[in-house]
């Protein structure tokens, strides 16, 4: 009776093992789904970042905060984040110039940190961790073309190490995360410096016109005009742009 009470307990763990591990399959799949599908479509680019990041504590498994790095133009930056703990955390790494999100956005590797062992490579960020609370802490590259763009950034105030499982897993929640991570952040690139480009033409256009003023008011050549426009803004401490603008202004009064 006892083997059979035994036995049925067994059936009714592994199913209960079986259903929890259904579910998180379904919830992967889902998330993976949602990043495969984040479009740029003129949302703040910190917007679907920050979708790609909650996605990512959603679905990885006792997690307490996310955070992705980026590397832009040479230095790190953390580009979004589920809490203060990780943005504290990554900033600490910046800082010492040395830590796994660091190592893991310029590698492309996946590393893992227990910070309650004496064995850790990173030992100082290690005890800034654990007296954060943090036992353990994996930051995964994000791949995209034989390069890495950036890392995802885990961070876990609970016991227990990673497993094997949760490890793939993130991996795999990286590589769909490189593909949305890079849109936004090139179209975000790119739609800054078509601002910074129209700025520099609309200012190139009032200048233009101040110095024409400028030549017909004091009967001056056009690199006469543009030095007096850059001494009026060196004396007054004021861009150039509004200089030639207030030019402009005055003759439209």
């Amino acid at each position: 009776m006892t083997d059979q009470h035994n036995s049925e307990d067994t059936r009714r763990q592994d199913g209960n093992t079986s259903r929890a591990r259904d579910d998180a399959e379904h919830h992967a799949m889902h998330a993976f789904a949602e990043l495969a599908l984040l479009t740029v479509d003129g949302s703040p680019p910190g917007q679907t970042l920050r979708r790609v990041a909650e996605l990512a504590k959603r679905t990885l498994d006792a997690v307490e905060d996310v955070s992705l790095t980026v590397i832009d133009n040479g230095r790190p930056r953390s580009v979004v984040f589920t809490g203060q703990l990780a943005v504290d955390l990554d900033e600490r790494q910046y800082e010492l110039g040395f830590g796994p999100c660091l190592d893991a956005a310029q590698t492309g590797q996946t590393i893992v940190v227990d910070h309650d062992s004496d064995q850790s490579p990173y030992r100082e960020f290690s005890r800034i961790a654990a007296r954060a609370g943090v036992r353990h802490t994996v930051s995964v590259g994000m791949p995209l073309a034989q390069r890495s763009i950036g890392g995802l950034n885990i961070y876990r105030t609970a016991d227990g190490t990673f497993s094997p499982a949760f490890l793939e897993h993130a991996e795999v929640f990286a590589g769909y995360a490189a593909v949305a991570v890079n849109n936004v952040t090139s179209y975000a690139s790119v739609a800054t410096e078509a601002a910074n480009l129209r700025t520099a033409i609309q200012s190139r256009a009032v200048i233009e016109q101040a110095k024409g003023i400028l030549m017909a008011r004091d009967r001056c050549t056009p690199d006469e005009a543009f030095d007096m426009l850059r001494r009026l803004s060196q004396h007054r401490n004021v861009k150039l742009r509004e200089i030639a603008q207030a030019v402009v202004d005055a003759v439209h009064k």
